[in-house]
């Protein structure tokens, strides 16, 4: 009688967070240079949203799942297509394909999305520091844009603008910490990991 073997076999496939985190940080930071009164909205944030912003982190977190990142699937998946969805609101009433957003459905759009980044900021309490300042900057801008959307006040919407740019930034640097950090095998840039 023969014996059976098992073989196990190790995951070597890339870590994805920091595709997902620079697709996030990048697009957020082009849309919220727009929304600090810098440019008018153009075909490059529409590009962006769709391809990096949205088909680079749903790639992202078909990748994390594979690494068994429940966290990093969810988020990716979610936010890619919170992108896509952001831009064909802008795009479909432009082709015909229904009127454009009122105000109530907008401030609703942005507060389930609040809601969601509400739920994975807390996921992000088991994470790390970097994270956790991410989400938190995440939540702050929708507050500000919904809060911008219900008033229509211009000096609030700029607000968030500069805002969404400092979370842009944040998710930059979480993504280029992670990379850097796993290239030189030791902590470089910093992001308050979990011990």
């Amino acid at each position: 009688m023969q014996e059976e073997t098992i073989v196990k076999i190790a995951d070597t496939s890339s870590n994805p967070a920091p595709l997902g985190l620079a697709a996030f940080g990048l697009t957020t930071i082009l849309l919220n240079i727009h929304n600090a009164g810098f440019f008018a909205m153009d075909t490059m944030i529409f590009a962006m949203g769709i391809f990096y912003g949205g088909i680079a982190q749903v790639i992202a977190g078909i990748m994390e799942a594979k690494k068994k990142n429940t966290f990093g699937f969810t988020a990716f998946i979610s936010y890619g297509f919170f992108w896509i969805s952001l831009v064909a609101l802008m795009v479909m009433p432009k082709l015909g394909w229904g009127d454009a957003p009122s105000k109530a459905s907008m401030v609703s759009f942005l507060g389930v999305w609040c809601l969601f980044s509400t739920f994975m900021l807390v996921g992000t309490f088991k994470l790390n520091r970097a994270l956790q300042i991410v989400f938190s900057l995440l939540v702050i801008l929708f507050i500000l844009l919904i809060t911008a959307n219900v008033t229509g006040n211009e000096c609030i919407h700029h607000t968030a603008g500069y805002e969404g740019i400092v979370c842009g930034l944040a998710a930059l640097y979480t993504a280029m910490a992670q990379l850097i950090n796993e290239l030189y095998g030791k902590t470089v840039f910093p992001i308050g990991a979990k011990k």
